[in-house]
């Protein structure tokens, strides 16, 4: 088993690289895609200066949160899954994105640095119809016309599908119109891949879903959006401008900090730069995220 460690100040704001967990017979792999930088009084509107001086480390030198942007593959008996997909090879910054600029474009360079290519995807499962976590799956494969991983089922939490029109309201509707075609519902509960099931956790959208997967005797959740940054962590009531239903949100992150220190129990911060993987520990009324350096 990977060893836990305090993160550096790298991890924090620093590329995040791929890295590999194997747990009994899964292997777990971040798949980078690109960063977002975000502004962090903009993102989050309740601290103050004095509050970001006790937590400088989780800020770059403007004063910025730095978050990864990719992908979590999932591995087990030759087969594979994509939990999210990134953003693709585009740019984004204000005024479309307020909070600061994002930028994809790496991940199926990323796939095949470790041997896999779009076409060993059978399904891309997501977390949120925002378009950091699906840019790939709407996008054109190099040189064609028909999409990356053509031959994948879009997996979505049906109450996200059924409320797309809040996507769809914040200019994403022509790119939830190109995955219509490959896209299947998925309830709660459900297996979607071996030892891999659906968990809701709406707030930050609409229908935002984690996924929880089961291996070697782990745990891990994969909690998409619900979390963007380690400070959440010990923060979790810090509302986020971004999200559909904050105070949903707030109570969702209060209550996963507590799931996250069980035992047996791993995290995935997909926006975590480079350490998405890690351990919750709560020592007397303050938690904090323990990278494991897998």
């Amino acid at each position: 088993m990977a060893d836990m460690a305090s993160h550096t100040d790298e991890q924090l704001h620093g590329p995040a690289g791929i890295r590999s967990l194997t747990l009994g017979d899964t292997k777990l792999t971040y798949v980078p895609d690109g960063v977002a930088t975000m502004n962090a009084r903009l993102w989050f509107p309740e601290p103050t200066d004095e509050d970001w001086a006790q937590h400088a480390e989780y800020l770059d030198d403007e004063g910025n949160i730095v978050a990864s942007v990719g992908g979590l593959l999932v591995e087990r008996d030759g087969r594979a899954l994509l939990i999210d997909a990134g953003m693709g090879p585009l740019s984004v910054g204000p005024p479309q994105n307020p909070y600061g600029t994002a930028s994809g474009g790496a991940l199926l360079d990323s796939l095949a640095m470790i041997g896999r290519s779009p076409v060993d995807i059978e399904a891309v499962a997501l977390t949120h119809l925002h378009a950091d976590h699906f840019g790939w799956a709407w996008h054109p494969a190099p040189g064609s016309d028909r999409p990356v991983f053509s031959d994948a089922d879009y997996l979505v939490a049906e109450p996200e599908w059924t409320q797309r029109h809040f996507a769809e309201a914040q200019g994403q509707a022509d790119i939830i119109k190109a995955i219509v075609p490959q896209v299947r519902t998925v309830g709660e509960g459900e297996a979607i891949f071996p030892g891999v099931h659906v968990r809701f956790a709406p707030g930050h959208s609409a229908g935002h879903t984690a996924y929880v997967i089961s291996a070697g005797g782990q745990r891990v959740i994969a909690f998409g959006d619900a979390f963007h940054n380690p400070v959440q962590i010990i923060h979790p009531h810090w509302e986020v401008t971004a999200d559909h239903d904050r105070a949903q949100s707030a109570a969702l992150r209060q209550s996963l900090v507590r799931e996250l220190a069980e035992p047996d129990t791993i995290g995935f911060g997909i926006h975590f730069t480079d350490a998405y993987f890690g351990r919750v520990r709560i020592e007397g009324d303050r938690a904090a995220w323990h990278p494991i350096n897998a």
